[in-house]
């Protein structure tokens, strides 16, 4: 019978890893929102590099970053949750240190930063979703990855807007953000580290003997590379058609992002529980469909006079924020449920390497389709998300049965009567 899981906060923070946890997630994601959008600002403005230089240095931080993934894999297979997350909030510390300590013009160092900043977001998502498997199980599970978006994303949108409130300071302001951003990894580690989470300490070998090696995954990671860019069209493609193409104000772009983050904290977890019905396969592939039904309606709106052009697109980014939310609710959790516990680290090292590289290469990919017109970008992002979708829809994998420890089945998510969402 399926167990019924809370929607209710407590519920949640019990099944995501605990009250200090959540903190750690808080501030961790705080942090992150005060730096992350800035990185490229900094190195032209504080440490007085050329943009383009700076962003070859950021993307080949983030490429050898994903070299660290498979460790990151074999380390959580080896029984370690909080261990792992607090190192990759650590490694972050020492990103910033660098980055305060790198000289004017000095790009090896820049590039030593967002290596260690880079190598900590890609260590980061796998661990996290391992520390949650570990406490919570079936579709409780699921709930708990979902909120844990929500509540990063909040923190990050947070941080984003208290950043921007300081930017007027020039390069003195930047390195104050920095400072505070490496305080706040150096407290969500050690809230991080004082959870002292293992997994059980099974023998991974003697349980790949009996259970078989990771599941391959082939068309899910090779679609999760496709889906990935949807991450970064209202940060990168609706800004550059915005301002490049249709010349309107930056204010939509803004308008764009802040409604992105408003959907994600405030729909992530109750999609998610909503959704909980149906196969998380189907949902996914549900979501790359409407992923590209956005696309499409973004090149009908690109093609509309330049007086409506910008509040359509805006409308219909409102389609493509629901199609990653499904998206986000679905495809770790599915890779979760696929996974033996035995291997779940190397599967969501796996699956994380699938959406760095995606993450990697959505920039350049965007800038070079939208640089041939709307017809190309649109129809090229639509194109590529229906074969994904289709890919996933048409793979055939058996889901393992997630048991709590009581030995009972949790695969079902329900509200209770009486409770709101």
């Amino acid at each position: 019978m399926p167990t019924a899981i809370e929607s209710r906060p407590r519920a949640l923070v019990r099944a995501s890893g605990g009250p200090r946890y959540a903190v750690a997630l808080a501030v961790d994601a705080l942090g992150t929102g005060l730096l992350r959008p800035f990185l490229l600002l900094y190195g032209v403005t504080v440490l007085g590099l050329s943009a383009p230089v700076t962003g070859i240095a950021m993307t080949a931080g983030i490429v050898v970053a994903l070299a660290c993934t498979p460790f990151v894999g074999r380390w959580l297979d080896r029984g370690a949750r909080s261990t792992v997350v607090a190192a990759s909030m650590l490694v972050r510390v020492a990103g910033v240190a660098l980055l305060l300590a790198a000289p004017a013009g000095n790009v090896a160092m820049f590039t030593a930063a967002a290596l260690f900043l880079g190598v900590g977001n890609q260590a980061w998502p796998a661990a996290h979703a391992a520390l949650v498997a570990t406490v919570a199980h079936g579709r409780e599970r699921d709930a708990a990855l979902a909120a844990g978006r929500a509540l990063r994303n909040g923190g990050m949108g947070v941080g984003a807007l208290l950043a921007i409130a300081f930017l007027t300071g020039g390069a003195g302001a930047l390195q104050a953000l920095a400072g505070v951003t490496g305080l706040a990894y150096s407290a969500a580690a050690a809230l991080t580290w004082s959870v002292r989470l293992r997994a059980g300490t099974a023998d991974a070998e003697a349980g790949e003997k009996v259970q078989g090696p990771p599941p391959k995954m082939r068309a899910l990671l090779t679609a999760n590379v496709v889906y990935t860019f949807c991450l970064n069209v209202p940060e990168i493609a609706l800004p550059l058609v915005l301002v490049t193409q249709l010349d309107a104000s930056p204010a939509w772009s803004a308008v764009v992002f802040i409604a992105n983050t408003v959907m994600v904290v405030a729909l992530q977890v109750p999609v998610t529980i909503l959704t909980s019905r149906y196969r998380r396969r189907s949902v996914l592939a549900l979501g790359g469909a409407v992923l590209a039904a956005s696309y499409l309606g973004f090149l009908a709106a690109s093609l509309l006079g330049h007086g409506w052009a910008a509040p359509a697109i805006v409308a219909v980014s409102l389609v493509c924020n629901l199609g990653e939310i499904l998206y986000a609710g679905s495809a770790t959790a599915l890779v979760t449920a696929l996974a033996p516990a035995h291997a779940m680290g190397r599967a969501l090292a796996r699956f994380q390497f699938s959406t760095g590289l995606g993450l990697a290469v959505s920039p350049a990919a965007i800038t070079a389709l939208a640089a041939l017109g709307p017809v190309a970008l649109w129809g090229g992002l639509a194109a590529a998300t229906l074969a994904a979708a289709g890919a996933v829809a048409a793979e055939r994998d058996r889901e393992t049965p997630s048991v709590s420890p009581m030995g009972i089945e949790r695969d079902r998510v329900q509200v209770p009567a009486g409770r709101s969402r």
